[in-house]
């Protein structure tokens, strides 16, 4: 039988053994025993100046950092102090990589103050490693034109390149025919265009993009007329090109298109043509009426349009006639928000009243952009009229000076007002409207005249309503007043036993 002193003395030789065992374990270097392969992934989960210091382990660490297959700078980039970085740490990384493992290099990443000649220097230097993704953003002392190296290179399948400032220039169209063959995805901001290039006719075409799946032009400066026609491109993007006056875009692949905050060049002869029979998606985002535009092919497979236009004139004439040709081609869209400047013009004399929108018998969803005032209630009710299958309505209401809105008389239930008479008027007219709407909601709710008048209504005479939001954005001083408007509108007869009202 062991006695405790025999006991204590095992238990602190087993204690030994498993110290010696643990210590054995921390000496062995799992993580170099790793294929090349799992170190990359692991490294690629540091910031870049982290598996930088990897490199001061061995010559193997080394080996495996300048073999990363993607380099983001941008991590080291200092925004609040960029002269702190200099682009000959990114230079010197590339000329310290083997050759060997050039094709490794799936993309670089990188912002910086740079001179022309060292970006020059940069990018050519990525193409010898046949770099496969190309996203730079710099800021130089002057214009530059655009590196032909990018042009020349047979492995860039994406491209982002951004100015800063001041910004580049486009090479001409002949001179990048047979370069970009296998670029699919491309990204250009601040672009400078002269006079001879203000028009680009044939420059993003088949012949110089012949795998261009998607495309982002942004800051356009110069730029008056443009024609994208490519047979693979997918997603197309314009933004900031204020001197633009003709865009024409075809594509039977295209399914993305967005334009933001073009055509304020103030021209009687802008034109937009449109021939994207697949499109999906359509965002029309600040931009100022265009004289003209046609689509060229129904556009059957449309799910989401926002429409958001500038009025720059008084002359409405053509403005409203270009304005309702670009609603009648989005007339199979399942989804419409309309801003609140396109709702003015389809208000005016020469609007709704005088014209008629083709059917949105597509249309499920609608969001109108308004001030509600009483020159819009018709406007809205002709809206609702052109969309009778429609399953939600969002209201979002403007609360300004401009705005000219009577408060609701809470005493007048009696149907005599004037707002409610002319909605009952519309009962007949909008009763597939009616048959078919579940879900409102109301932003910017005061209790004016013209919101109460329409919420009774659809109340009244919505006979598939579900549930009615209504949310006034801010704490209201009289809330005894509204108190009372809220008792009273839960309190009449509802068309629909399961509609609900929620305040908010």
């Amino acid at each position: 039988m062991e006695t405790r002193s025999v006991k204590r003395k095992k238990k602190k030789k087993q204690e030994e053994a498993n110290w010696f065992s643990v210590e054995e374990i921390i000496k062995v270097d799992r993580i170099s025993n790793l294929p090349d392969s799992l170190i990359h992934q692991i490294l690629l989960l540091l910031p870049l100046k982290s598996a930088a210091q990897t490199c001061l382990l061995s010559k193997r660490w080394r080996s495996l950092f300048l073999s990363l297959p993607d380099l983001d700078f941008t991590s080291i980039y200092d925004l609040k102090n960029p002269k702190s970085f200099s682009s000959n740490y990114i230079y010197k990384v590339l000329s310290l990589r083997n050759h060997r493992d050039s094709n490794n290099l799936r993309s670089l990443r990188f912002r910086a103050p740079i001179t022309f000649t060292s970006l020059n220097s940069l990018i050519r230097l990525a193409v010898t490693h046949q770099v496969q993704d190309l996203d730079i953003e710099v800021t130089t002392k002057d214009y530059f034109n655009f590196p032909r190296w990018i042009v020349t290179s047979q492995d860039l399948r994406a491209l982002k390149l951004k100015s800063s400032h001041p910004g580049f220039r486009l090479p001409p169209s002949s001179s990048i025919f047979g370069g970009f063959q296998k670029l699919t995805s491309l990204s250009l901001s601040l672009v400078i265009l002269h006079n001879h290039q203000s028009c680009l006719s044939d420059f993003f075409t088949d012949p110089s993009f012949p795998l261009l799946e998607k495309l982002n032009l942004e800051s356009c400066f110069g730029l008056k007329e443009l024609k994208v026609s490519c047979r693979l491109l997918q997603e197309f993007s314009l933004k900031n090109s204020l001197q633009l006056e003709g865009l024409e875009v075809s594509g039977n692949k295209l399914q993305k298109l967005k334009v933001e905050s073009c055509f304020h060049s103030y021209s009687e002869k802008s034109f937009v043509k449109i021939n994207t029979p697949n499109l999906k998606t359509f965002l029309w985002n600040s931009n100022a009426v265009t004289s003209s535009v046609h689509f060229l092919d129904k556009l059957v497979c449309l799910r989401k349009a926002f429409v958001k236009v500038i009025w720059l004139h008084q002359d409405l004439n053509s403005q409203t006639q270009s304005l309702f040709n670009l609603l009648s081609g989005l007339c199979n869209s399942y989804k419409l928000q309309l801003g609140n400047q396109s709702v003015e013009i389809l208000s005016s004399k020469k609007g709704l009243l005088k014209n008629h929108l083709l059917p949105f018998h597509n249309m499920r969803f609608l969001e109108l952009q308004t001030r509600f005032n009483r020159h819009n209630v018709q406007t809205l009710s002709c809206l609702f009229k052109s969309c009778p299958m429609l399953n939600i309505l969002t209201l979002k209401i403007i609360n300004d000076q401009t705005s000219e809105r009577r408060q609701w008389d809470k005493d007048l239930w009696d149907m005599s007002n004037s707002e409610i008479q002319y909605w009952e008027s519309q009962t007949y007219e909008l009763e597939s409207f009616l048959n078919h709407l579940e879900f409102v909601e109301i932003h910017g709710f005061l209790e004016c005249e013209n919101e109460m008048s329409l919420a009774i209504f659809l109340l009244r005479h919505g006979k598939a309503l579900i549930k009615m939001t209504l949310r006034s954005n801010f704490l209201c001083r009289d809330s005894l007043r509204r108190q009372m408007i809220r008792s009273q509108l839960t309190g009449f007869s509802m068309a629909s036993s399961k509609a609900k009202i929620s305040f908010h």
